[in-house]
């Protein structure tokens, strides 16, 4: 049982509460007129941050506006959903969206608000694996070593997590439950901020996202061990995939964009428009491979859908590791 301070959800209600209901947008014809706030959950420095300011400076040339990212960190995203939530549905407030909102709505038992219900989605970006890295001191140089080294270590290992709820702490809750390792989870406020510990061995291990992961491995700052993909990843298929020693293991990561709930269907079009057109052009598709990720164009409807699956999916995982946020 994962413990957090109800506190943090009291403060979610505030945020909430303050949505009375959709505000009257402008008309779409003139959108948008103004810098347009891009509510990310996570720290500055980290995977989700380099993927969203990405694509905020693609949208910002593209739609002639600013696309400004907020970092708003803390409750494994769910600080940041609050605020879009509470936010006017005008398209003039955005959410970068990511696994950890597939994963709130069954990891987290008080959450004020309901994220398919309360937002409407926009586009998708990208989708990739986490990777399993280990500090350069752990004595260990594949997945089933580290299996053997956990069971014959049991309850020294730490793992770090970008916050309770990410697919950055369930990739390793699923691991534990799938291996039984015993592992203590010390979770940050971004994968970023870990990285420090890790490559000291304070923290001995991350799933973190490949972006982040990738950059600190090809750095010699931490040994990667596996990719959480059903198969080896593009662009890293030297790295194994998890599975070759865990059959069935397997937590792919999503990134895209929700609005609030009332935002109008012509500003949404706009949105996706330009996100789809972002991935087709050929420079912003090669930086996002170069982190790792494969981009996923998509319509709003079929990113719902997609949304929908993925909260699913995860509801099993959670279910399957026997973890809970109260």
């Amino acid at each position: 049982m994962v413990a957090i301070c109800r506190a943090a959800f009291s403060a979610l209600a505030l945020l909430v509460a303050f949505a009375a209901g959709p505000t009257p947008a402008i008309a779409a014809d003139a959108y948008p007129s103004r810098p347009i706030h891009f509510v990310n959950g996570f720290a500055p420095g980290g995977p989700v941050d380099t993927v969203a300011r990405i694509m905020a400076q693609w949208l910002s040339d593209r739609l002639g506006q600013q696309f400004i990212v907020e970092n708003r960190t803390g409750s494994g995203g769910n600080i940041a959903a609050a605020a879009v939530i509470a936010a006017p549905a005008d398209g003039y407030t955005v959410l970068f969206v990511g696994a950890n909102n597939a994963i709130s709505t069954s990891l987290y038992k008080h959450l004020p608000f309901d994220f398919l219900k309360d937002t409407v989605p926009v586009a998708s970006f990208m989708q990739l694996p986490n990777m399993l890295v280990v500090a350069n001191a752990m004595p260990v140089k594949t997945v089933a070593e580290f299996i053997a080294y956990c069971k014959a270590n049991p309850g020294t290992i730490s793992f770090a997590s970008s916050g309770n709820g990410t697919s950055v702490h369930l990739s390793a809750e699923l691991f534990k439950a799938m291996t039984k390792c015993e592992m203590v989870h010390v979770p940050y406020r971004g994968s970023a901020m870990a990285y420090p510990d890790i490559i000291s061995n304070k923290v001995q291990l991350i799933f973190d996202n490949l972006p982040g992961a990738l950059e600190q491995a090809r750095g010699d700052s931490v040994r990667a061990l596996g990719v959480t993909s059903k198969e080896r990843w593009p662009g890293v298929s030297e790295v194994p995939a998890i599975a070759e020693t865990v059959p069935g293991f397997e937590a792919l990561v999503f990134y895209g964009m929700a609005a609030p709930k009332g935002t109008p269907p012509e500003i949404i079009e706009i949105l996706n428009k330009a996100v789809n057109e972002a991935l087709r052009d050929p420079k912003l598709s090669a930086r996002l491979s170069d982190l790792g990720g494969l981009p996923k164009p998509m319509t709003p409807a079929e990113f719902g859908k997609f949304m929908a699956d993925e909260t699913e999916k995860w509801r099993k995982v959670v279910d399957f590791a026997g973890v809970s946020v109260d």
